[in-house]
């Protein structure tokens, strides 16, 4: 029975069988279930430009293999309420959309905010979509819009190199609904069964979380942000939340963080700080919540989000002078991050026992004092070849979660993250921020994106 769940992947240039689970990784698992217990979906968006037509041909094989690669798969549930859910091959994907009708140049920012209200299904599919658009000018657009419960940004730029490549998955995953109820109900229950250690520990780990946050919760509040009051009603229908993506020479970047004593990851970090900073987004210290993603994706890692997280807490106006002072505590929290095993990984073992209701009721995306810095670091350049030749701007961006309403940013204090990578010579940097109370605009989010650059002397042009 132990085996009755694992299938065959053969590696490219041997004949060795492997053995892989098709069972979801535990943060995989809270990923789906956070998006269906307070009703919003994750994502995640790639943008290519091009100063000439596309090659449609080029771009249909790019297409194949996205459908044949690691975005092949979607999700099955468990037929037991606290089951692991399982990958099975996805038998529904979207066509690929050619635009008929050129927009020019400057629409293409409001073309692709378009493109992230393409209905997208994990379970049922499609679970992404690839669209193309011509520009009036006589050059051309392209997005690819992907649920984040399929892959992560690291996962993604490999997906995008792989189908570039024309390399395709290697491991055939099973075909959806095959299993039979009575022998999924049997798999799954004893799949709970060598669970029950993970558990335990997840158990553990969340008495120690919930301790420490009523320890915090004592003390003062840290925000100083200052909103409108509350209104008597908020809207519960979906609103949108400003996004922006500015690119900066990659040389010019790297000067600049070398000369304040930083790295580039330092230097992105401090650059959130500042953006928050001048939303108002900072404790009564005047200091930032910094949340990193850590990449943990290794060779055939078949997880869609291989990562962990660790906050740093920045000075947002030391930052744009010495970034000294953030280097030594992101190392130091790394090397921390290594050694101390991870609680808030150790208590994701629990989310399927726990009711849907009570993970929404208790969910936070998002908190006034906390904001997110995902770092890519150098993209394969084979991932910006969306038609076989290499596009002449290239981003991936962050994506707020889709589905959330005026009520819900409230309650989680509003949100901000960036998402930042390195391609064809340039550094790109996609932000999205909502503070409740506040002007919520894309223009404003740019000009705020904008002069937290020249801050640092830096300067950039919009994507």
């Amino acid at each position: 029975m132990g085996t009755t769940y694992e299938h065959e992947a053969r590696e490219s240039n041997t004949d060795t069988v492997l053995k892989t689970s098709n069972v979801l990784d535990v943060l995989d698992q809270r990923t789906f279930d956070l998006g269906l217990a307070i009703g919003v979906n994750s994502l995640l968006q790639s943008a290519w430009i091009y100063d000439r037509p596309v090659d449609i041909e080029g771009l249909r094989q790019f297409h194949d293999h996205l459908r044949r690669g690691r975005l092949s798969r979607g999700i099955e549930r468990s037929p037991l309420p606290f089951g692991r859910h399982r990958w099975v091959a996805s038998d529904n994907t979207s066509e690929l959309e050619i635009v008929e009708t050129p927009r020019p140049r400057e629409e293409f920012d409001d073309w692709l905010g378009e493109q992230i209200n393409t209905p997208l299904d994990c379970e049922r599919g499609p679970g992404w979509h690839l669209a193309m658009l011509p520009f009036t000018d006589g050059g051309s657009g392209v997005s690819l819009v992907v649920s984040h419960c399929l892959i992560d940004g690291v996962g993604l730029c490999e997906a995008l190199a792989d189908a570039a490549l024309g390399r395709d998955d290697p491991i055939s995953w099973p075909a959806a609904e095959t299993r039979g109820r009575w022998r999924a109900v049997s798999q799954d229950a004893w799949q709970t069964v060598r669970d029950i250690p993970a558990m335990a520990r997840g158990v553990v780990a969340a008495i120690r979380l919930a301790r420490r946050s009523r320890e915090g919760a004592t003390a003062p509040a840290t925000s100083t942000i200052t909103t409108s009051p509350a209104p008597a009603a908020l809207s519960d229908e979906s609103i949108p939340v400003p996004m922006a993506t500015i690119l900066v020479d990659a040389d010019e970047w790297d000067s600049r963080a070398e000369a304040l004593g930083g790295t580039s990851n330092t230097l992105l970090v401090g650059l959130a700080a500042r953006l928050a900073h001048r939303a108002g987004r900072v404790g009564a210290d005047g200091s930032v919540m910094v949340m990193m993603p850590v990449n943990q994706r290794a060779d055939g890692d078949t997880r869609a989000n291989a990562r962990s997280s660790v906050a740093v807490t920045v000075d947002p106006a030391l930052a744009t002078t010495d970034l000294r002072e953030i280097r030594a505590a992101v190392k130091e929290t790394l090397i921390r991050h290594g050694q101390v095993p991870d609680e808030e990984h150790a208590v994701n073992a629990i989310i399927p026992l726990l009711p849907k209701r009570f993970l929404g009721a208790t969910s936070r995306v998002g908190s006034p004092n906390q904001v997110g810095s995902s770092n890519l670091g150098v993209v394969n350049p084979a991932a910006t070849r969306a038609d076989g030749t290499e596009a002449d701007h290239f981003a991936v961006k962050v994506l707020p979660y889709l589905g959330l309403t005026e009520a819900m940013l409230r309650r989680f204090g509003g949100t901000q993250s960036f998402l930042s990578g390195r391609a064809n010579g340039r550094v790109f940097v996609s932000a999205h921020s909502y503070l409740p109370g506040g002007t919520n605009s894309n223009e404003r989010l740019q000009q705020n994106l904008s002069n937290a650059l020249n801050d640092f002397s830096l300067t950039g042009t919009l994507f």
